[in-house]
């Protein structure tokens, strides 16, 4: 691994990714349910709230597995918990919309799960998920990435926005 790009750049540590993404995610979610039962009274009327919140569940599902295959081809890690084992630098595909699609899969299941149970307090999961997994995640992974591909990596995070 590299560790003689720009000064500012360090491996993460485990203190920076506090929980598996996936995890994070189904505590979430867990959340979401729990505030639209104790809290009905923040349950709004949403047109065609099941259709919406399916097909937003179904992209986020997709956005989430299909990137899995894509490193799998690759024969690179999808372990978030280890971004300086890849092997590979993804940036065809998918990977030219987002740097982050799993993390917007994530978002999108939180939105439309939120949307589903139509509770106002449940979309707050977005938010929180956003700034989390940016802060304890992203982050420390594109400080790993810099390390491990220097300066292709700092190209790509240049044209390449990191949700959308």
């Amino acid at each position: 691994m590299r560790r003689d790009v720009m000064s500012h750049t360090r491996v993460p540590t485990p203190l920076d990714t506090k929980l598996p993404p996936p995890v994070l995610l189904l505590l979430l979610c867990v959340s979401i349910v729990w505030l639209a039962n104790a809290f009905p009274q923040a349950q709004m009327p949403l047109p065609f709230h099941v259709a919406i919140g399916t097909a937003l569940i179904a992209v986020g599902l997709v956005l989430n597995a299909y990137p899995k295959i894509l490193f799998a081809r690759a024969n690179t890690t999808i372990n978030p918990m280890r971004p300086a084992a890849s092997m590979v630098l993804l940036t065809s595909g998918l990977y030219r919309l987002t740097r982050n699609p799993m993390y917007l899969g994530q978002a999108l299941i939180l939105l439309g799960y939120a949307y589903l149970l139509r509770n106002k307090l449940g979309a707050l999961a977005v938010p929180l998920y956003v700034a989390y997994i940016t802060l304890f995640q992203i982050l420390p992974e594109e400080r790993a990435l810099t390390a491990q591909f220097g300066a292709r990596y700092e190209e790509y995070r240049k044209l390449v926005r990191r949700w959308l």
